[in-house]
């Protein structure tokens, strides 16, 4: 099958920020390939474009963009599946989607305070793809594969086979660690990407895992939705069913990838009982102004998804002309709480450099606190005072009144 080389397109163009509809992006350039190919993920994953000589002949690529081809693939490899490249802004090298994926040559500078290992991951790993950063949870990271890779992914030292990172996850000594540790009660699956496994090995998976008595809850993080909702089948949907409870933290940066698609994929993900919620990554010139952000998170409750992390984007080397300022990040979160659903606002987090974990941060609403009271202000600056309870404001008994005697 040859890709066509015009960058036209057929279908509709895709929704503005403030349109609360649905668009699929369609077939683009592989608008002669069956319905029955295009749907199907193993069809996507096999097509993904993944070199500099097939996405030049699909789209006129940048000096900065060729150059980060050819030097950048020794940290991290480039994938894109054909749905999620008929996203990507042909006539915009600057588009939000674009910036996700193309890799550029930016990526081979390294400011002096970044790091290979920002989240202090390998330090806290007591087992091969086992991370115990905190007292009652584990990250377990099962694959090292992604459908499509994200340029400033965090773990771009051991993700797509790239770098000589020697990444060899010891699945059965992770399973006895948790067994071993009982004040284990919630485990993240993560990668890579856990949902390109396949149903049966997800299925072993999750049955080892709830067969740990102090294992409460399991979670999975995955951007396959996005990358490759064709993945997300009747049959995934009914295998993840059996192990509840389960969740599901997806992730999603820009309205653009808000796609049917997407949609659809998620439906079938809540009607499976699998809550879902979001994981952004705070980026610049992607998502990193008020407009944008909003459209996303009012998006994905539509889409029955809960916003629930705003990640300042970690100090990760290459990441520089991605990464945007925490200043920003709160003047975000200032023009989200009271403007729009509660729902609608996510938690604004930090991953303290080099393993301290998550650290939220917000915007200042306190503006006077001591013993007595707390004085704050709205989302309008409006300024309001609440009395603090202290410990002899109980109720006191009412004193005796004298006694009217005729």
């Amino acid at each position: 099958m040859q890709l066509e080389e015009s960058s036209s397109r057929d279908e509709p163009p895709l929704a503005g920020l403030s349109s609360k509809q649905f668009i699929s992006p369609g077939k683009g350039h592989w608008r002669d390939v069956s319905d029955a190919d295009w749907n199907d993920h193993r069809w996507q994953l096999q097509h993904r474009l993944t070199n500099l000589n097939q996405i030049s002949a699909l789209l006129r690529l940048t000096p900065e963009e060729e150059a980060g081809f050819k030097l950048s693939g020794h940290k991290l490899a480039t994938a894109i599946t054909p749905y999620f490249f008929n996203l990507v802004e042909a006539d915009d090298p600057g588009g939000p989607i674009r910036r996700q994926v193309i890799p550029r040559i930016e990526e081979t500078h390294t400011a002096r305070w970044e790091m290979t290992d920002p989240c202090g991951e390998d330090n806290h790993s007591p087992v091969p793809g086992l991370v115990h950063r905190y007292p009652d949870r584990v990250l377990l990271l099962v694959t090292d594969r992604c459908a499509a890779y994200c340029r400033y992914c965090t773990r771009s030292r051991l993700v797509s086979g790239a770098s000589d990172y020697d990444f060899h996850p010891k699945i059965e000594q992770a399973l006895a660690y948790i067994r071993e540790h009982h004040e284990v009660r919630d485990v993240l699956i993560s990668g890579g990407d856990p949902l390109l496994l396949s149903d049966e090995k997800l299925d072993w998976l999750l049955g080892r895992l709830r067969n740990i008595r102090h294992v409460e809850l399991v979670r999975i993080g995955s951007r396959i939705p996005i990358f490759l909702p064709q993945r997300i089948t009747p049959e995934l949907c009914a295998t993840l069913r059996k192990h509840h409870p389960l969740w599901l933290s997806i992730h999603t940066n820009h309205p653009r990838e808000c796609t049917l698609e997407m949609k659809a994929a998620c439906e079938r993900l809540s009607d499976a009982g699998i809550p879902l919620g979001n994981q952004s990554v705070l980026l610049r010139d992607v998502n990193d102004d008020p407009a944008t952000m909003k459209a996303l998170l009012q998006k994905l409750l539509m889409m029955r998804v809960r916003p629930y992390y705003i990640y300042q984007c970690d100090l990760i080397t290459g990441s520089a002309h991605l990464r945007s300022s925490v200043s920003r990040g709160l003047e975000i979160m200032e023009s989200l709480r009271g403007h729009t659903t509660g729902y609608a606002v996510p938690q604004y987090v930090i991953d303290a450099p080099g393993g301290g974990g998550k650290v939220p941060v917000s915007p200042e609403y306190v503006v006077y606190r001591d013993e007595e009271r707390v004085i704050f202000r709205n989302y309008e600056g409006k300024v309001f005072e609440y009395p603090e309870t202290l410990p002899d404001a109980a109720p006191q008994p009412a004193k005796p009144r004298p006694i009217e005697t005729a």
